[in-house]
């Protein structure tokens, strides 16, 4: 079966990058397209050695710094790739790469880890934060926009099958595009979160600081529980407003950014994992687990599929301080409750060995 793999680009081993490197260890034969690649030398190592074909974009002006600026272009720079004497096309696709072109003697599967949100429901975030909301430029962002969303649509319709990272990310394919997806939740190096053994000291949160992630919450909420430790790693745009949040609370110690070690040390040694953000996932939510960590966590986006309510963690139903602060107090009164073994066991179910083998299952399928 001769196969190609289809992902938007390459500029940094992040969390779809870990899909990629799944796929290319399902199919090591497979040929793999990019829009760009301008990913470092040091961070090429879960390529095994695959180099890439891209799309005239990787040559426009000044695209190594500002390839996205190119959005207008994506679509059709995906949809000029040559497809034609592939058995099957593997996509994954968090903006473009699942309009790619087929022909009808391809199968084309696509693992979507969100629809492009910026088109869609975070278009007024995605206006503000380009200073895009008026004048001029404005209106021609979103006339660009409105283009994208037909698009998007549109192209929706190319894949044969459709993989969601999460029943949160399925129920958004489903209003976005009016297409049911099948659900295969990402994988997850547990391998790197051995469980802890020592004795669990504090509450952890650990994240990177920006508006969405609502770690200022956490933070506010153990203000008002001075009888519980907090420890806050990561750094990131919000980092002001999170130390402001801690500020004269000696129960709350905001460390920044820490080494892997430190965070897995830190995680290992919670009494549980606290997170606020809805996400579309949740890596770190299932890395705390493998570690043998609880979790408290808002109850929308993918946290629903990894916690085990009452068993591995709770949900909490608002994003609120008196929210999070009740789910705390909840947990200390049943802690015993939570088992490090349990939460370990339902890590496991998202490792990375078990992604490849549902995928291979799900291709086949």
């Amino acid at each position: 079966m001769k196969v190609a793999i289809v992902h938007e680009w390459l500029d940094s081993y992040a969390g779809s990058e870990r899909v990629l490197e799944q796929m290319l260890l399902c199919f090591p034969d497979a040929e793999l397209f990019v829009l760009c690649d301008f990913l470092p030398e040091g961070q090429r190592g879960f390529l095994h050695g695959v180099v890439p074909h891209t799309s005239f974009l990787q040559r426009m002006p000044f695209a190594r710094r500002m390839f996205r600026n190119y959005l207008q272009l994506m679509p059709i720079a995906i949809e000029q790739f040559e497809m034609r004497g592939f058995d099957l096309v593997l996509s994954s696709s968090h903006a473009v790469a699942k309009g790619v072109v087929t022909g009808p003697g391809t199968r084309h599967v696509s693992y979507i880890h969100s629809p492009m949100r910026y088109a869609w429901d975070l278009q007024g975030q995605y206006l503000r934060q380009s200073g895009s909301e008026g004048g001029l430029k404005g209106a021609y962002t979103r006339w660009l926009l409105h283009r994208l969303r037909l698009w998007d649509q549109a192209s929706a319709a190319r894949p044969d099958k459709l993989l969601a990272n999460s029943r949160y990310i399925a129920e958004r394919i489903r209003k976005t595009w009016r297409r049911d997806a099948e659900v295969l939740h990402p994988p997850v190096d547990v391998a790197g979160f051995p469980m802890g053994t020592g004795p669990r000291t504090h509450f952890a949160v650990a994240s990177r600081q920006v508006p969405y992630k609502r770690v200022e919450l956490v933070a506010e909420a153990f203000r008002r529980m001075p009888d519980l430790r907090l420890v806050v790693a990561g750094d990131g745009p919000s980092a002001p407003l999170v130390a402001k949040a801690a500020e004269g609370a000696p129960n709350i110690q905001v460390l920044g950014r820490v080494p892997q070690p430190r965070l897995v040390e830190l995680v290992q040694t919670a009494r549980a994992f606290v997170f606020a953000a809805e996400e579309d996932f949740g890596i770190a939510l299932v890395e705390a687990q493998a570690a043998g960590t609880p979790l408290i966590c808002y109850g929308r986006g993918g946290a629903a599929d990894i916690v085990r309510e009452g068993e591995t963690g709770l949900l909490f139903a608002e994003q609120s301080v008196d929210s999070i602060v009740g789910a705390v107090r909840a947990f200390v009164a049943e802690e015993n409750r939570f088992q490090p073994a349990a939460c370990r066991s339902n890590a496991e179910d998202f490792s990375e060995e078990k992604f490849r083998e549902r995928l291979k299952g799900a291709v086949a399928a």
